[in-house]
Parts: C-alpha cells; structure tokens; sequence
C-alpha cells in the first residue's frame, strides 16, 4: 500500500504547524526536566515524559481530525455545547473536586477534566458566531453586544468564583473580539466604564474588610482572601532582602525568581535545573522560569516569538477570510491561546499575581493540552477552507479538488 505523502496529511497554514510541533518538542523538553517531582513520587524518571508524550500525540489527532473538518460546520458547537457547558459549570459548583483550594475540577472516577478550559472555547465560538450573524454594512448590530454580554457573562459568573484568571482572561478576549467585530465604540466604552467602577467598589470594600470577617466565608466568596492577598503581596512596594524574604509563604514567586536569575543568560541546558525540585507547579503553571533557568534568555524569546508568529499568522488567515464566522473564529482562538500564554509568562517573571493559567501546549496537562490541539485545529481548518477571494481559486475554478468546490461552491466563493 502506498505511503500517503505529508503533504495530504498536515493541511492548511504550514506556518501554524511549525509553531505546533516547535511548541509540542518544547513541551516534552521541558515537562521531562521539570517533572522531577512528578517522577519521584510516581519512582519513575520517565512516566513525566511518557504521559506527556501520550497526550501531545492524542492531541496530534485531535488537531488532524478538527483541521480536515470544514469551518462552516463549527457553526454548530454552540448550540450543542454551550448548554453542555453551562451544565458542567454548574456541576463543578456544585460537586466540583477542590485542589489548591479552587473547585475547578470535575471526576469521573477515571478522568477528571477542568469544565472552564471547555467552556471558555465554546464562548469564543459562540461570540464569533453571534457577531458574524449580525454584521452589517456600518458594522454590527447594536443588538449583537447586548447577545454577547448575556452568554459572556452568564458563562463568566459561573466560572469567577473558583477562576477568577480564567473568567478575567475570557472577558478579555470577547472585549477584543467586539473590538475586531465592529461593535459600536460608544457600547465599548460604557462596557469599560461599568467593569472600571465594578473594580473600584470591590477593591474599595475588600480593601476596608479585617481579615477575620465572616464576609469570607460565604459560599461564592471563599476566594476572596486568596485573591486579596496575592495581589496585595504583588503590589507591596517593600524592599526585602533576599535573607529576610520567606520562601515557605512566597515559595512560587521565590524561586521561580532564583529559576531567572541564575540563568545567567544563556542558561543551564535542559535537564540541568536545580529549582525544579523546590518550585511547587514547575512543570504546569510555572514552567517558563524553568525554560528561562534552563534555556537562557534565548530560549525565553523563543518561546515569546512562538505565540506572537501564531498570533501574527492568524491575523493574516483571518484577512484572507471571505466570510465574517471564519475570521472571527481564528482571531478569537488566537487571542484566547496568545493571551493565556502572556499571562502564564507575566506571572512567572513576577510581573503579575499568582494565577493558575498553564502555557498552552508547553505546560503538562490534560484537558488544557486536548483543548489547545482543538483551537490549532479549528485555525487550521479555517486556514484550509476558508481563503480569502483568490484570483487563482476564481480564474481557475477546475484546479479545484472536488471537495475545494463543493465548499466553495457552498460559500458562494466560485
């Protein structure tokens, strides 16, 4: 049986491939050295890699199977998960499994997964699919932000209490994507006025509350004191001296700190690190000061340089879009993809508060890593069927595979 050429297999952007298998090499790099804890307790050195390898490769599929689907029919994700999502969000509240404190997870004996990483991607898929559906000649329908608000903030109320990063990281990438979508500004600027006073009475009342108030305690607030600190801490001005600094009650921010600054630049190599084995999470939540430690500066730009040429490419498939739906969708995911792995980025490097966002595809993880390989191949699938009006697709119509015209012919393209 003949073999079946690359080429027919790995479809679409090859420039959104390469940032894949570079972000997946780096991945099994990385959570390999990292996972030293990992490998400890389990009493062997390599199940950190094996069961990381065995995700990125299921990933793999996943992204092969979602990337030869044709973008026109994610048109019906959300109205078959978004009611699924909200259900798992509700019963993380309700029977969710606490860990670090925060009930994000849900168990089903054998597999536990994280319902907000499920439901922050569809939300995406829903907001591109609203502002597709109502774009007009002016821009879109002022109906189409009260549409958006309802299912955004519907989603993100369940979703703040126990994750309060991912709720904030969402809200984020549908403000951006009103933005791209045409959204009147008026609409947008009272939207961030609202968020800015809603901020300013909480950080107001938070600020004034003792620590032993029974405000804490209530059901939807028990994350409050946690947040309070981590960004009270964040903010303190204070000079410590590095004898004085408490690593058992700052550890991650201290020796993720020591992680970067004895890299001296060019770094240890992998395998090398030596806060691995002190730094709680060094191989999911904190693993960019491992790849600094490790890497070097070099390999801290890397990394950086990954995100922003996958931001930067999805930007030039969405151009190339002829349809509204595909280019909101592969502006959307980007965004939710780019923007985790900044935040991921500006905590480990101290420039932002404690928050329990992985590095999308780097980080070791299960239901984050599956989730990402679904966006890269939704990005893709769009990059392979959604072009742009072609002048070679439409001088030349009978180049066309027979599929490449039956989509076309679906969309109104040829």
């Amino acid at each position: 049986m003949p073999a079946i050429p690359s080429h027919k297999i790995f479809q679409g952007d090859s420039v959104i491939w390469i940032v894949f298998f570079l972000l997946c090499m780096i991945s099994l790099v990385e959570v390999f050295s990292a996972g030293s804890t990992l490998a400890y307790k389990s009493g062997d050195f390599m199940a950190p890699l094996v069961k990381q390898a065995v995700m990125l490769g299921l990933g793999t599929c996943v992204t092969l199977l979602f990337h030869s689907i044709p973008c026109r029919f994610f048109k019906i994700i959300p109205v078959v998960f978004l009611p699924v999502s909200i259900v798992l969000l509700v019963l993380t509240l309700l029977i969710g499994v606490s860990e670090n404190g925060a009930g994000r997870w849900l168990t089903l004996g054998f597999f536990s997964f994280q319902p907000s990483e499920f439901a922050k991607g569809t939300v995406v898929i829903t907001v591109a699919l609203i502002l597709a559906a109502m774009q007009q000649e002016k821009g879109a329908d002022r109906r189409a932000f009260k549409y958006v608000l309802i299912v955004t903030g519907f989603v993100s109320a369940l979703i703040v209490t126990e994750n309060l990063s991912t709720a904030a990281l969402l809200c984020g990438v549908v403000f951006v994507m009103m933005f791209i979508g045409r959204v009147s500004l008026i609409q947008l600027g009272k939207l961030l006025g609202f968020f800015a006073a809603v901020a300013a009475v909480v950080v107001l009342t938070v600020s004034t509350l003792p620590e032993d108030s029974k405000f804490y305690d209530l059901p939807v607030l028990h994350r409050l004191g946690t947040w309070k600190s981590r960004f009270a801490s964040h903010g303190d001005d204070k000079v410590i001296a590095p004898k004085d600094f408490d690593l058992d009650k700052n550890g991650q921010v201290g020796h993720a700190a020591i992680a970067i600054a004895s890299c001296n630049f060019v770094g240890k190599m992998p395998g090398n690190s030596v806060e691995r084995d002190f730094l709680s999470q060094a191989y999911s939540d904190f693993i960019y000061a491992i790849i600094i430690e490790e890497m070097g500066v070099w390999g801290a730009v890397l990394v950086v340089f990954l995100y922003v040429v996958l931001l930067f490419r999805a930007g030039r498939i969405a151009s190339r879009c002829e349809r509204s739906f595909p280019a909101f969708l592969t502006m959307g995911l980007a965004l939710l993809l780019v923007s985790q792995a900044i935040l991921n980025m500006l905590v480990a490097v101290g420039l932002f508060p404690v928050t329990g966002q992985p590095l999308p595809l780097i980080s070791r993880g299960g239901t984050s890593t599956l989730i990402c390989c679904v966006y890269f191949g939704m990005i893709l699938s769009v990059s392979r069927y959604a072009r742009k009006n072609d002048e070679d697709v439409r001088r030349s119509p009978d180049s066309l595979s027979e599929e490449e015209k039956e989509y076309f012919n679906d969309e109104g393209l040829v």
